[in-house]
């Protein structure tokens, strides 16, 4: 698979494209506030660069740590040994002793021949070291002693050999062959391809006269072939982009500088990793990295080369250049969505005029409103990924031309769809699955999403004008359905689940699947005491508790932003383990930095910091790490299946079996709204208080502490006369403006004698839900009588509303003795649906509501309503 989002280098204009990439790019490059460390074709690192530097961190070490560690070999063990005693890294590292290198990182000049390397650790070029060997064993086996110094005064310096002629090793060759010595090494193991040697006659003292020998070969082109395929030596210290084409070694000279500037958060690129990108690309062959097989990588080399085309990205592209490029990248935007890359790809909307469409949807969402939430950007594109293959199998032309295109397709395609989904099918589009690219089961979910994502972008389209545009047929867009899919609900946990999963020797077993101790444990029960989401306990600061007059608060995160500014009251023994954990994340931060962490580190540090990459403890550990433990977990109980979430469920309907209401659910669970809140409610068919509740009002909820707010000058009636008045709508009424006809002939389809003149029969009954409907008829009127010429018509007009207003009053008074007219003021428009609830099935016929204005009944001589 390709690397997304730079492929037009392979376009017709590649030339031109590859050319202006890399004058940008050395333009980059060359500018002053580059790092001249990354400019040459083999950069050699500073041992204790910040960014890739490979020294030991043990003071004075002369040895590199090991890849991905922060310690060489040796100190890496004693520091896990003194890590398991509870040991901090300060002390360590004043016990620990430096160690002596054992082979030189960059190898020196033979101190007789400066244009040669020496080998290992005596001073000099192999073949002098070779000398001294034979010289030392002649005079061993004669009975005299070697003298060093007596033997180095003979001795000539040999010419140079050049550098190595492996084309991507920077080192200098040592051996005549011209290899250095590691590819002389590696030539010889490999079998001497190209059978490259020496001359028969020829030794080391024709060096002495300057005769550099005559190589031969059995196959020269061999010879040559593995000098250019064989891979550099890898070294902490160095890395070679020697070889690589122009463009590629730009890319990866600017990504390596760009990486320096992000904020440290533990994790490094390692210049052994790096190598391996290198020689990857250089194996791949490739112009770019955008051409770089990802497929074929090892992982942390695919990951490293998906970082650095992120940053190339904002050099290649501008925002609109991405609609070309066949992406939308939110980083353009500003906007960052948890748990998912910044780029979503477009490519597989083969249709380019649908792929703009799709292009200017997003566009203008990430412009206008941010969201929060992937389901946004990824809906819009499902939709048009499936459309766009069904498409491009079956319409004319493959669809690339909508004026073809017309309402049979658009059905064709859905009924494709339902077909699919009735039958377990796979999907028409590839959808990415980690590093694979795969068709998935079409599920009623996302046979919802098709069609709401493709909807969407085609009614936007038809609304903007761009339809018309294209020539875009509207019956094409129409036909397509809205989604039918109800969002699904988790139950609350059953008591015998719910024993089970707080029982103590279960807790513990949930320990175990932590070994780590990141916090699993102190996570659950944070979820069963708080009801909180997953992520806002998971994700939550060190500094996520506090006392405010001695009642125990919890702080979290409800924006889904990072915005932690919200506070709940918890039970002290959840207070008292959070800061059991406090104390054991603090004792890891100084641990592995030798020092307690400053206020502002504290303010910054997470509660639950993650194992790797984590050098700082601000990145917490994710929720899907949570619940793989949590499910395994409850797998071992043999419960069957349940999920962490349904706490929250259960933690509602709690709170309503205790006389909480659907405002105090909705206010403690941090629910938009009480639609929402309904959400987690359980018990309408069990407990008589939330069946009331729930039957009140279809959107709110129940009344709030003083429901049934008194008009100036009127008293509420008694609730057994507001029941006398109630008609149960939910048996034989139809809608009707601003009310319900109840006549029976109407109901049954038959014609109205009175020519619906609803507001003038006695027929008609007001309902709580329309309440709002009457207040602002009641406004109209009104505005009428203050514009009226003259006072004679403003009179008539309030004596022609007189009946409805007092019909008004009374359905105010009627609503609050029921405990319902909060409620019937917050609804706004009606819905059929809404129609089977209290507030829709609680009405008063119009004329007796008005009669009973004049009865002035009294509740009681204090006023309070009835119970």
């Amino acid at each position: 698979m390709t690397a997304l989002a730079l492929t037009s280098i392979g376009s017709p204009h590649a030339k031109r494209t590859v050319t202006d990439r890399l004058e940008v790019l050395q333009a980059l490059i060359h500018a002053p506030d580059f790092d001249p460390l990354f400019r040459p074709d083999a950069i050699r690192i500073p041992s204790a660069h910040a960014a890739y530097g490979w020294s030991c961190r043990v003071p004075d070490c002369g040895r590199s740590k090991m890849t991905g560690k922060q310690f060489c070999h040796v100190h890496d063990g004693e520091w896990l040994a003194w890590l398991k005693n509870g040991g901090h890294i300060g002390d360590f590292l004043q016990t620990a002793k430096p160690l002596m290198s054992v082979r030189w990182l960059v190898a020196q000049s033979c101190f007789l021949c400066p244009d040669v390397p020496a080998k290992g650790q005596e001073g000099m070029c192999y073949l002098h070291t070779a000398r001294w060997i034979s010289y030392r064993k002649i005079r061993r086996d004669k009975g005299r002693q070697a003298e060093f110094q007596t033997w180095l005064a003979t001795q000539k310096p040999f010419p140079g050999f050049g550098k190595c002629q492996v084309v991507p090793c920077p080192s200098v060759a040592d051996h005549p062959l011209g290899l250095c010595r590691q590819h002389h090494h590696r030539y010889v193991t490999a079998g001497r391809p190209g059978g490259a040697a020496l001359a028969p006659d020829w030794t080391p003292r024709d060096l002495e006269q300057g005769d550099l020998p005559v190589v031969t070969y059995t196959d020269e082109a061999a010879f040559r072939s593995w000098c250019a395929t064989t891979r550099p030596v890898s070294r902490m210290n160095e890395l070679s982009l020697l070889g690589l084409r122009p463009l590629v070694k730009a890319e990866i000279k600017w990504t390596m500088f760009r990486y320096t500037q992000r904020p440290d958060d533990g994790r490094k690129w390692s210049v052994s990793w790096l190598q391996h990108v290198a020689d990857e690309c250089r194996e791949q062959n490739v112009n770019s990295l955008a051409d770089f097989d990802l497929a074929k990588a090892r992982p942390h080399t695919g990951h490293i080369v998906k970082v650095m085309l992120g940053y190339l990205r904002h050099i290649y592209f501008t925002r609109k250049d991405t609609k070309d490029a066949g992406f939308i990248d939110t980083e353009f935007y500003g906007v960052r969505i948890r748990d998912r890359g910044t780029v979503v790809d477009l490519s597989a909307v083969t249709q380019r005029w649908l792929r703009d469409l799709l292009w200017d949807l997003l566009d203008t969402r990430l412009t206008a409103a941010p969201p929060r939430s992937n389901s946004t950007l990824t809906r819009p594109r499902r939709g048009c990924v499936e459309l766009s293959a069904f498409l491009e199998a079956q319409a004319p032309d493959g669809g690339h031309d909508p004026r073809l295109l017309a309402k049979d397709h658009a059905v064709d395609f859905v009924n494709d769809q339902r077909h699919r989904k009735q039958h377990g099918l796979k999907s028409l589009g590839l959808y990415e699955n980690g590093s694979r690219f795969e068709q998935r089961p079409v599920t009623k979910s996302t046979l919802a999403t098709t069609f709401s994502g493709a909807r969407d972008v085609l009614r936007t389209a038809l609304e903007s004008g761009d339809a018309e545009r294209l020539g875009l047929a509207r019956e094409f867009i129409i036909a397509i359905p809205l989604s039918t899919a109800k969002p699904g609900r988790r139950r609350p946990f059953p008591d015998d689940v719910a024993r089970a999963l707080a029982n103590g020797d279960n807790l513990r077993r949930l320990e175990d699947f932590d070994p780590d101790d990141r916090g699993i444990r102190d996570i659950w029960e944070a979820l069963v005491f708080t009801g909180r989401r997953g992520r806002e306990v998971s994700s939550v600061r060190l500094e996520c508790i506090s006392k405010l007059n001695g009642i125990p608060l919890f702080w979290h995160d409800q924006t889904k932003v990072g915005n932690f500014d919200q506070a709940i009251r918890i039970p002290e023994r959840l207070y008292e383990r959070i800061q059991r954990r406090q104390t054991l994340t603090v004792s890891r931060f100084v641990q592995h930095h030798g020092r307690p962490p400053t206020s502002q580190e504290r303010r910054e540090l997470a509660l639950f910091p993650r194992r790797s990459a984590n050098a700082g403890g601000k990145h917490s550990v994710t929720h899907s790490w949570f619940g793989c433990c949590f499910r395994d977990w409850v797998d071992t109980l043999d419960l069957g299946h349940y999920v962490a979430h349904q706490a929250r469920h259960t933690l509602a309907t709690n709170l309503l079996r205790n006389g909480a209401n659907l405002t105090h659910v909705k206010r403690y669970l941090g629910q938009v709204s009480e639609r929402m809140a309904e959400h987690y409610v359980h018990l309408a068919s069990t407990d008589p208080r939330l069946e009331d509740a729930l039957n009140a009002v279809w959107v709110a909820g129940p009344g709030a502490s003083e429901p049934g707010l008194l008009l100036s000058g009127s008293e509420p009636m008694t609730r057994e006369q507001a029941e006398a008045l109630a008609i149960d709508l939910t048996r034989r009424s139809t809608p009707a403006e601003g009310g319900f006809c109840t006549f029976q002939p109407v109901v049954d389809g038959g014609a109205c004698p009175w020519n619906m003149d609803c507001h003038n029969c006695d027929k008609f009954v007001l309902s709580g839900a329309d309440l709002v409907y009457w207040y602002r008829k009641r406004e109209q009127w009104r505005a009428l009588a203050e514009r009226a010429p003259d006072g004679a018509t403003a009179d008539y007009l309030h004596q022609a509303f007189e009946p409805t207003a007092r019909a008004i009053d009374g359905l105010e008074r009627a609503l609050s003795a029921v405990g319902l007219l909060d409620e019937a003021l917050a609804l706004d428009l009606r819905r059929p649906q809404d129609y089977f609830g209290r507030v829709w099935a609680t009405a008063f016929r119009a004329h007796e509501l008005a009669r009973h204005e004049d009865t002035d009944v009294l509740h009681e001589d204090d006023g309070t309503e009835a119970s």
